[in-house]
This record gives structure tokens, C-alpha cells and sequence, in this order.
């Protein structure tokens, strides 16, 4: 059961074949959401267990807030790809936990890059300490804005000799 705003309430059952889960119209279980690779990942069933197994997503895939390559998916664990939350749920719907109820946040209109910084949004949506998730710094500009200041006063120096050597402008000699 999908929990993230605009897919709330999408499902899909899971049987005895595999179930691919991505962005594209291809697998099993589309996700049409940006942060969702074009094939997340992969659920399969081995006896009672839900396997969840990434195929090298770009936002990777977590359960219960822990990245994961392959684990098992137990009732009621959420399951993070991307930025889509989604719970697995028994076939006899178990009493819902308060504690799940209280981590999953709807984010009507986004998040402010402020919110990713300060925690403002939680570890429910998103984990402002995960990799894809963090800020980037300013270094690579700063050194760039460096190197073309540099390369700027070279340009003008050597405008400045080459106008003096055509005027025959030359300074005094020693």
C-alpha cells in the first residue's frame, strides 16, 4: 500500500511471480515519481517472505529507514524508494500500529532545501543525513570562480602588452 501523497492508497498485490516496482510503464508496479529509478526493485515471494531486492536504483531502497540491497519486507515495515513510502500489509489486515501512524507525513507542496538542512521535515519523508538527499556545497564554484578570475587578469595583462608593443608605447629602460 502506496503512502506518499498522490499515490495514497495505490496497491498491488503480491503473488508467486516477481513484481518489478519502478518509474517506467514496463514493470509490474509503475511508479510514475522522479525520485523512483526506471526499475527500483525487485519483490519476490519465498514462502511466507516478502524479498525486496534493489536493482541498483539511484535513490536507493530502504526498509524501516535502513538501506537494504536485499532483505525481507515483514507486515506493517515501511519500504522507501526514493521519496515513496509505501507499508506492506498482511492478507488479514493487522490492527495498525499508532507508532506507524505517527511517522508518515504528507508534503502537500515539497520541501524547501531550508528543511533539508534544519530537519524540518523529519526522518519520515526524508532523511536529511541520506546521501542523495544532502545539500550540496559551494567549493567546485568557488574554485571555478577563481580559476576565471585568474584567467580574466591574464587576458587583460596580455591585452595591455600587446596594445603598448602595436602603440610603441615601451616603458623606460633601466
Amino acid at each position: 500500500m502506496v503512502l506518499s501523497e498522490g499515490f495514497t492508497g495505490r496497491s498491488c498485490e503480491l503473488k508467486a511471480e516477481p513484481v518489478t516496482v519502478g518509474r517506467l510503464e514496463d514493470n509490474t508496479f509503475c511508479i510514475p515519481e522522479p525520485s523512483v529509478s526506471s526499475h527500483h526493485c525487485v519483490i519476490t515471494m519465498h514462502g511466507n517472505d516478502v524479498v525486496v531486492k534493489d536493482l541498483n536504483s539511484t535513490n536507493g531502497t530502504f526498509i524501516s529507514g535502513n538501506q537494504i540491497i536485499e532483505a525481507v519486507l515483514k507486515p506493517g515495515q515501511i519500504l522507501r524508494l526514493g521519496n515513496v513510502q509505501m507499508r506492506l500489509e498482511a492478507d488479514q489486515p493487522a490492527a495498525p500500529s499508532k507508532k506507524l501512524q505517527d511517522h508518515t507525513v504528507a508534503i502537500p507542496q515539497g520541501i524547501k532545501p531550508d528543511d533539508l538542512e534544519t530537519g524540518a521535515v523529519g526522518k519520515t519523508a526524508f532523511d536529511a543525513k541520506d546521501a542523495a538527499f544532502r545539500k550540496k556545497g559551494n567549493r567546485a564554484n568557488i574554485i571555478f570562480m577563481i580559476i576565471g578570475i585568474v584567467l580574466a587578469l591574464v587576458v587583460i595583462g596580455l591585452l595591455i602588452y600587446a596594445f603598448r608593443k602595436t602603440t610603441g608605447e615601451n616603458p623606460p629602460a633601466p
